[in-house]
């Protein structure tokens, strides 16, 4: 039913009626009518301290539910701050809808103040961007962007408001929702597969993308189980399916085991399901390119696919594990394949002490403390991280059980970490949830801690202090030995700092310390950080490098 209102107002009325819990943000003036609309909303505002921190949040909400993350900033800087997270929900594929406040329509063209042409900004990296130019149309642009953003290959859609035509009075209503169809697989689609996978002695299936719940991920992982196929995740996709699952065999991509990189090579069929065969999980395009392929993928264009492609199912990835678990299948892999899949996982993903690294008595060892914290955390925690090498240790090392359990960025986006933790702390407030972050990535978004106080978000944060850029320092070992350049940094005390935003904040001295130091996090009920000084010549869990 219509009514006179605003477009400001409609936009608002129209996230409700889409079922949109949350939208993150930093306000600006022109977009005063959107937040005017939300004031008596049931949508809850998170303020937040940055543009980047709104778009990593919503970014993570898009990742972890079922809706896309909803991102509202101001025009010109605010817009540009948000701009990191539009480039990982591209790259990664995940939904997310940002708004930005544009200059009123009479002033475009004149370098008008923070004037910026939202096209050419983002038109190369989001699925869809539209500017609001006509008032009436507030309801269907935003139904639009919602299914944009979910249906195909899921991604971000950016929308642009100007402020003058946000206060226009309308008659209208908001619209029916448009439901995305879960792409049903066809029944000579799994034939032929069936077919492949019949004649094939070494097959493997690599999981990642977007869509994955407990059923799909339980019925696929079952289903590889009963017919000895390993299972592999993608880059950072690794609560695809339980690792608790005798098929799950471990991931590809950085750091992944040399074992994996091998039987990429060695697999005769190749079934990738939600994700295609990019540079990261081919170690460059280098790995897994002669075998048959088969990729289960609702996105038509099969954006950043390389190499062979002999079979092509456009279907969700759920509606696809629950189609390939009633399947009568003859499928024979080779003797051991499987077994020896997982006892080289069982292997790789248990830490030893120093895990081959001299740690230095001052220093806290991670691969102790991925063991301890294996044991004290929730079996559906939901683990988030930004990029650096500090996200080794929980990649190799931490279980993921549970869907939508992982929150990090699939393009290396520093900074995501402690976004995604208050995201996934308000997106599901009875799990437990564990930030692992970098000193590097800490300081780039860490003062949404203040909107984790101001929003009753908590999660416990291990910041890995090394004072140094790792990763990067790594590269120039490799390339300019003996030369470090542009990678140290003065760090503050961590521990000290969140206490300053009003959360529990401790300095554990030993690996030995962590369990008792993480209970009483935990028992604070506050978000926390836990200050874990790391060895500088520490590069990973595998080796260490003076």
């Amino acid at each position: 039913m219509s009514t006179t209102t605003t477009a400001g107002h409609l936009i608002v009325a129209q996230l409700e009626r889409a079922g949109i819990q949350r939208v993150y943000g930093v306000p600006g003036e022109s977009f005063l009518d959107v937040l005017d609309g939300l004031h008596d909303s049931s949508i809850e505002t998170v303020v937040t301290r940055h543009e980047g921190g709104a778009g990593f949040m919503a970014l993570a909400e898009g990742r972890l539910t079922e809706l896309p993350g909803v991102a509202m900033v101001t025009r010109g800087p605010g817009a540009a701050n948000a701009f990191i997270a539009i480039h990982t929900a591209h790259q990664d594929a995940t939904p997310m809808i940002l708004f930005v406040g544009l200059i009123p329509v009479a002033d475009r063209g004149r370098e008008s103040f923070q004037e910026f042409d939202i096209n050419a900004w983002f038109g190369s990296t989001a699925k869809k961007v539209v500017t609001l130019d006509d008032a009436a149309s507030a309801a269907r642009v935003v139904d639009d962007a919602i299914f944009t953003a979910l249906s195909g290959r899921p991604g971000p859609v950016v929308i642009g408001l100007p402020e003058d035509v946000l206060v226009h009075a309308i008659e209208s209503g908001t619209v029916e929702p448009r439901t995305v169809a879960r792409t049903e697989p066809a029944a000579a689609d799994l034939a032929g597969l069936e077919t492949k996978l019949a004649s094939a002695r070494k097959p493997l299936i690599v999981v990642g993308g977007e869509g994955w719940d407990q059923d799909s991920s339980d019925a696929l992982a079952g289903w590889a189980s009963r017919h000895g196929v390993p299972v592999l995740a993608d880059f950072r996709a690794y609560d695809a399916v339980p690792h608790s699952s005798d098929s799950y065999a471990g991931y590809l991509g950085y750091a992944r085991s040399d074992a994996n990189a091998r039987r990429l090579d060695e697999a005769d069929l190749l079934v990738f399901v939600g994700c295609v065969r990019a540079d990261v999980l081919s170690d460059g395009y280098k790995r897994g390119l002669d075998a048959a392929t088969v990729v289960v993928n609702p996105d038509a264009d099969l954006l950043g696919h390389f190499g062979r492609l002999d079979q092509h199912i456009p279907a969700h990835v759920a509606s696809f594990a629950k189609a390939l678990a009633v399947t009568d299948s003859t499928v024979e892999p080779a003797a051991g394949w499987l077994a020896g899949a997982r006892a080289d996982y069982e292997k790789f993903s248990t830490a030893q002490p120093d895990s081959g690294n001299e740690v230095d008595s001052k220093y806290v060892d991670l691969a102790v403390v991925m063991e301890i914290l294996k044991q004290e955390m929730d079996d559906d925690a939901v683990i988030t991280y930004g990029a650096g090498n500090h996200s080794l240790w929980p990649a190799r090392y931490l279980k993921h059980n549970t869907a939508n359990s992982l929150a990090a960025p699939r393009n290396g986006a520093m900074g995501m970490g402690i976004p995604a933790a208050v995201a996934a702390s308000l997106a599901y407030p009875g799990r437990q949830v564990i930030s692992v972050a970098g000193d590097g990535c800490f300081l780039m978004n860490g003062q949404e801690m203040a909107t984790a106080m101001g929003h009753s978000a908590k999660f416990i944060a291990l910041v890995v202090d090394n004072g140094i850029f790792a990763t990067i320092r790594e590269h120039q070992e490799g390339h300019y030995p003996g030369r470090p350049s542009g990678t140290h940094m003065t760090n503050p005390d961590f521990a000290a700092l969140a206490r300053s935003y009003g959360g529990y904040g401790e300095r554990v001295e030993k690996a030995e310390d962590f369990g008792a130091a993480f209970r009483r996090a935990v028992e604070s009920g506050l978000p926390a950080v836990l200050h874990l000084p790391q060895d500088p010549a520490t590069r990973s869990p595998k080796t260490s490098s003076n």
